[in-house]
């Protein structure tokens, strides 16, 4: 048997606010995820959007993996202080047919001082020469929607940037991040 059988999944919907954005919701909603996923255990359990769209995720959430998986995470009550903002689905199985997608995490090159400073161990070069390498104007930001995340070792804010790569017919294999996304392992796509 090759990797983990994606059999189940369970859809959360954000429910209309009047006093806080989609966005800010989808940010809450995955710092509880991603600290039930650390918790949890990593590996067993995929995440995608599926109404993600030109710079954005959309406001479905969608868990991916086996239900005996899935109840154990949703037994955990990881959702206290969200079940106001949100529809939460029960545990379905997953439609036949349905295609495959890797949801993968994709980091942006966004600090060229880091930049310099690595380029500056790699090569041996002077703070000048790296400078020159690498311009402030070499800041990337990447058109793909993000999150806003705080890490939990570090407190400090950043954007975690998610690419749905083409659905494809073949599955692969694989585990996931404590973030829910994969470089290898897709989820079921429908």
């Amino acid at each position: 048997r090759k990797g983990l059988s994606m059999d189940a999944y369970l859809e959360l919907q954000l429910l209309p606010d009047p006093e806080f954005p989609p966005a800010m919701l989808m940010n809450a909603l995955f710092a509880k995820l991603h600290r039930a996923l650390v918790s949890h255990g990593e590996g067993r359990i995929g995440i995608s959007f599926p109404d993600v769209g030109t710079g954005q995720l959309g406001q479905r959430l969608r868990l991916h993996g086996q239900a005996g998986e899935l109840e154990k995470l949703m037994a955990s009550n990881w959702l206290q202080g969200m079940r106001d903002h949100l529809a939460a689905f029960a545990i379905h199985p997953v439609p036949d047919g349905a295609k495959h997608r890797i949801v993968r995490r994709v980091q942006a090159q966004s600090n060229p001082e880091r930049l310099r400073r690595r380029l500056i161990r790699r090569k041996g070069i002077g703070e000048d020469e790296a400078r020159e390498a690498i311009p402030d104007s070499a800041a990337q930001t990447l058109a793909l929607p993000s999150l806003l995340v705080t890490s939990q070792s570090t407190q400090q804010q950043f954007r975690l940037f998610i690419e749905h790569l083409p659905p494809r017919a073949e599955s692969s294999p694989g585990s996931f991040t404590s973030y829910g996304l994969s470089n290898v392992a897709s989820i079921p796509w429908f």
